[in-house]
Parts: C-alpha cells; structure tokens; sequence
C-alpha cells in the first residue's frame, strides 16, 4: 500500500509543474523522488489521485462495494456503509472537515450546483446516477454531512429478492398477481427499506406491450422494461429559476398516454395530482411513500393532500377510488435489520367516510401469513385477472 506521503508528494509535483494527470506523469514524479517505479506503485498512485480530482476521494472505494446503497459521512471522523443490513462504521477517514467541505463542494460542482456559505446546503443527482446530498457546518454537527445513494448497477429481479431473503415466494407470487391484475398500489416503508429496488423489480414484470412514464425527483428507478419514459424533477438555478417540481411533472406525465404512471416518491403536492390521474382510468399506476407502517398510509396520503389543499373528505374519497393496495417493508431486527417485506394491506373506507388499510398478509418469522383483509383482496384479483 503506497503511503499518504508518497501520494501527496506527486499530488504537489503535478500541480507544480501543471501536469496532467496521466500514468507517465505520476511514474516520472515517482522517478524523481527515487521511489520505486512498477506498474502496480504507478496504477495505485494514478487511481488514488485520480479519485481526490475526478471521483469521490476517500469514498470512492467505498462506493465501488458490492451492494452497498449509501455511503454516509458525519463530519471528518464518522464514515458509514449500508450493504442491505444497516449501517457498518468504516475506517475511512478525512484530515478535517476543510476536506469533507471541499469533497462536498467538488461534488456539487459536478453536478452543476453551488455549494458555500451562502447556499450551506444541495441536494442532486451526479453525472453518474448517484444521488447527492450535503448540508456544511457549522449548520451541520459534528462537521459538514455527505450523504450518497448508489444507483443499482442492476435490476433486482423478483425471484432474486426472494433468495435473498426479502419475501418468500407466497409474497412473490401475491406482487405477480397484483401486477398482473392491474391494482394501483403504493410500496411504502421507511428510509433505506428498499422501495426503489421492490419496484423496479415489480415493474421489471409488466407485460411489454405497456408504455411506463416514470416521474421521480431524482431517478433511481431501474426497470427492465422495453417502453420506459422517465421525467425528473431540476431544481432551481443560482439565481432562483428554471425549477420543475414534481406535480408538473405528474401533469405532464398524463399527457403522454402512460398505461402506467408510476410516481418515484409520492411525498408533496404531487400527491393530487396522482390520486387525480388515478381516479381517470390509469389502472396498475403506482409509487413509493415514507410511512412507518401500512395502517399509517392513510393518515399520510391525509397529511400531504390536505398540504396540497385538498379537503380531508376529497382526500379519503379519492384514496378510495385510487389506490388498491399497500405493499410495507421494514427491516427485520431477528435478523440484523435485514431489508423485507413486512405486509400488504388493502385499502377499504370505513362508515364515517375515513380510509383504513387492514392487513391482507404479512410476513411472520419469515413466512407470509393470510390477514383479515385477504378475502378482500381476493375478490379485487378475481375481478381484473382472467379465470
């Protein structure tokens, strides 16, 4: 391993002479220093280097992890993975803040944001698909925060999730029907649940003949689908203009003749939008929700309507008509915090006018159960799927 002396001293070399950055470049610096000069001493300092100028520094190896989904930085000291288990401490870590500040600052810049005192704070996508966000210090404690969410490099499919133990394969063949029956529904869960990777995977299932419009605030959605159209969501420039939220894009989505509109994250004004078009005759449309649980659903498709200024009667009325079902993951604790399905729920408007999500099966020691809601979802698949 070529130590951090090595490598600052080549780092300085180069910016002394205005070289560029090649593996010629760094072995004649090496040379200079009388360091020795194999090819795998070169490759190192070049790729190490490479990465403070051109990619994520001390986070790109973390990055390049066999699955991991986030990579999260709490100040110089404090460096974190996620590869589907909950977080894992790293040894990684930064000289000061000054280099989280300007990894974080490089970052934005690549993707084409300010990032200082004046805006303390960016949230976007990378040119590469990961998501990006950080907020400075002394906004931020312990030091300036670095939060990346690494795109799939593939599609999860279905029967893949459940060797991997996030359903068994009664849920799955439960989703399959679902999906096939055209039921609009919502999969919802906490941060870091594995929503995106659950969906894509359910859309990776939809018959080919059907035209998908994606609308996502950042795209992470993935399907392996022949006719996908994905619109996302810019946030404004420097001076203030140029934003396109979500509900516009939700808008502009139904204009595009979608058999299924998919909204990435239902979680702003967008959500009028969305219970509209599917209260239009856009069967099988879906999305993602934070919510600590299906019962919960309601009352948060409640919270963001009434936001919106939809009255909270209109809201339930239309959550009625719109959504179908609710598909729950949670992290299982028994088996160290592993990502899973953890209920599907139907959604049924009680007497006084108010949605209720009763549980139709949910997952026990690993095992899908049937609830009191499962005659009712079984009625709802008789009813769109051919006998």
């Amino acid at each position: 391993m070529t130590d951090d002396a090595l490598v600052d001293a080549v780092r300085a070399r180069l910016a002394r002479d205005g070289a560029q950055l090649t593996p010629a470049r760094v072995a004649a610096a090496l040379r200079e220093r009388g360091s020795p000069v194999g090819d795998a001493a070169v490759l190192e300092v070049h790729d190490r280097l490479s990465a403070d100028v051109l990619g994520a520094g001390p986070l790109e190896p973390l990055l390049r992890l066999d699955g991991v989904t986030d990579v999260l930085v709490n100040g110089p000291d404090a460096v974190y993975v996620d590869r589907g288990a909950g977080l894992e401490h790293t040894s990684v870590r930064f000289p000061d803040d000054g280099a989280v500040r300007r990894l974080a600052q490089r970052l934005a810049a690549a993707g084409g944001r300010r990032l200082d005192d004046a805006t303390p704070y960016a949230d976007l996508r990378l040119p590469d698909g990961t998501r990006f966000h950080a907020v400075l210090s002394p906004l931020a404690r312990p030091g300036t925060t670095v939060s990346l969410r690494v795109p799939r490099r593939r599609v999860f499919t279905l029967d893949e999730l459940v060797d991997a133990g996030a359903l068994d394969r009664p849920a799955a063949g439960l989703l399959r029907r679902i999906v096939a029956a055209r039921l609009s529904f919502l999969v919802s869960g906490g941060t870091g649940t594995g929503k995106t990777t659950l969906l894509s995977a359910l859309l990776s299932l939809v018959p080919s003949g059907d035209r998908m419009v994606l609308v996502e605030d950042a795209s992470e959605l993935r399907p392996d689908h022949p006719h996908v159209v994905g619109l996302e969501t810019r946030p404004a420039n420097v001076e203030g203009a140029g934003e396109v939220p979500m509900h516009v894009l939700v808008r502009q989505a139904l204009r595009m003749r979608p058999d299924r509109l998919v909204v990435g994250e239902v979680r702003g004004a967008e959500v009028a939008d969305l219970l509209a078009a599917l209260n239009t005759g856009h069967e099988g449309g879906c999305g993602t929700l934070h919510a600590n649980s299906a019962a919960d659903v309601p009352a948060r498709i409640e919270a963001l309507g009434m936001a919106a200024g939809l009255p909270r009667a209109a809201v339930h009325s239309q959550l009625a008509a719109a959504v179908d079902v609710v598909v729950h993951l949670g992290r299982d604790r028994h088996r160290g915090g592993r990502r899973a399905l953890a209920e599907v729920a139907v959604l049924r408007r009680d007497g006084d006018g108010v949605v209720r999500a009763v549980p139709a099966a949910g997952t026990v020691d690993g095992r899908t159960r049937e609830g009191p809601g499962g005659a009712a979802l079984q009625v709802l698949l008789d009813a769109r799927l051919p006998s």
